[in-house]
């Protein structure tokens, strides 16, 4: 390892509870210099913070209460540090409201880095791999700290970026020629990938990535069993937030997350009560990091994420240690047309279980008389019988969510172009008014 990193696994339960103990009280007194917890944090038992009555006196921090600010309020009143003490900016990951860019410390990005060079520890990534990285590079933080993590574990990194910065096709030439064994990138975006090399008559199954590091978007197992399919590869997950950082990922089992609760205090909460719920139970994610939170004090801070959470994981490598959550439900987008909810996940998974399907976009449309349209466009694997498709898929719609689609064929490619421009392929788009 060509650079030390300031934590090392914990060998046991026990050293993570004592890690916590100290670290949670730091992680307070720290919001205490915060004007934005001043007041609220004025009657916290800083003896008893172990207790978990007494941390819940902590409030919950909520997206809109951050979003509900102007900058000069962030920057003044929430956040801590300033100046010659602030080695990066991260962008916030939230899709809705105006983004916020977050100060992290040197001291954060030291523990931040942790974080990123465990996702490859814990998935058995390791060094000699060569890795071609399609996260976005710049003031998004993911891109950029996992090839600076790669540097630090001797894997190998081409720094394609998003194909908002490199074209897709000059990315396939890329791994055609520069073979990498690793393909890093948002889920949507390797399919994105897959479908664009389908359409340039190029076999990614065929080639030399082996392994795929995700993150950043839920991926169900009809999802990953489309993107494996398409790259012939492996596929692991990972669980990470700007406001922490990295914390996360899959193990060998791949049975959900490992967190790294000596990095992140975590909590699973009922969503009307925020009372604990119990084990194996879906609740809220609430998170408080341990040590980047010298830039902006973040404390129990609601994820918006529903997972359930296990004490122990499958797998018998040292990150047994740490628990596992996994996704109980996203928040997801969704249509009401004609009166009945399509989530778009369900219905995403439910078209790439049909393996002719290559890829595909649904719209909300208004017809001229005023009334809802459900179109979708598909593009089929080539040789599919595109009419015993179109007859499935339209049975299909109308059986598992009763609604009956239009459904029209696009030539392969089509959507590979179309969707080029976006870091997540916008495959749900209502046009209605």
């Amino acid at each position: 390892m060509s650079e030390e990193l300031p934590l090392g696994l914990p060998k046991d339960r026990k050293e993570i509870d004592a890690l916590q103990r100290v670290q949670k009280a730091h992680a307070v007194e720290n919001a205490k210099k915060s004007a934005y917890w001043k007041d609220a944090l004025a009657d916290i038992n800083m003896a008893k913070l172990d207790d978990p009555e007494e941390w819940q006196k902590i409030p919950i921090l909520e997206k809109d209460a951050l979003r509900e600010m102007t900058s000069e309020e962030f920057y003044d009143d929430f956040c801590i540090a300033s100046g010659p003490d602030i080695c990066e900016f991260w962008r916030s990951g939230g899709s809705t409201g105006k983004p916020l860019f977050y100060p992290k410390t040197y001291e954060d990005i030291r523990y931040n880095m942790v974080g990123f060079t465990r996702t490859f520890e814990c998935s058995g990534t390791e060094a000699g791999h060569v890795a071609h990285n399609s996260f976005p590079l710049g003031i998004h933080p993911a891109g950029h700290m996992w090839a600076r993590a790669g540097r630090i574990l001797d894997i190998g990194m081409v720094w394609s970026g998003a194909g908002t910065g490199l074209p897709s096709a000059a990315q396939l030439q890329l791994i055609r020629d520069l073979k990498p064994t690793l393909w890093m990138g948002m889920s949507s975006y390797g399919l994105h990938l897959a479908n664009q090399a389908q359409s340039e008559g190029y076999d990614l199954s065929g080639g030399t990535v082996n392994r795929i590091l995700c993150t950043a978007e839920p991926v169900s197992k009809a999802k990953r069993a489309k993107l494996e399919r398409e790259w012939g590869a492996d596929m692991f997950d990972c669980f990470g937030m700007t406001e922490i950082s990295m914390m996360g990922a899959e193990s060998d089992k791949r049975d959900g997350f490992h967190i790294w609760t000596d990095l992140a205090f975590i909590e699973v909460v009922d969503e009307e009560t925020k009372k604990p719920v119990a084990e194996g139970e879906p609740g809220l994610l609430i998170v408080t990091p341990m040590f980047s939170n010298n830039g902006a004090p973040f404390l129990r801070w609601n994820s918006g994420d529903v997972v359930t959470y296990k004490s122990e994981g499958a797998t018998g490598s040292d990150f047994a240690v740490f628990p596992v959550i996994e996704h109980a439900h996203r928040t997801a987008g969704f249509f009401k047309v004609r009166g009945i909810n399509i989530n778009h996940q369900d219905f995403e998974d439910f078209l790439f279980e049909n393996t002719a399907v290559m890829d595909f976009k649904a719209e909300a449309l208004e017809s001229q008389d005023g009334n809802d349209v459900f179109r979708l466009s598909i593009e089929a694997r080539r040789g599919a019988d595109e009419v015993g498709l179109k007859a499935a898929v339209m049975d299909g719609t109308k059986t598992r969510f009763e609604l009956t689609p239009e459904v029209e064929f696009l030539s392969v490619g089509t959507l590979a172009k179309e969707f080029e421009t976006s870091v997540k392929a916008p495959r749900f788009t209502d046009k209605r008014g």
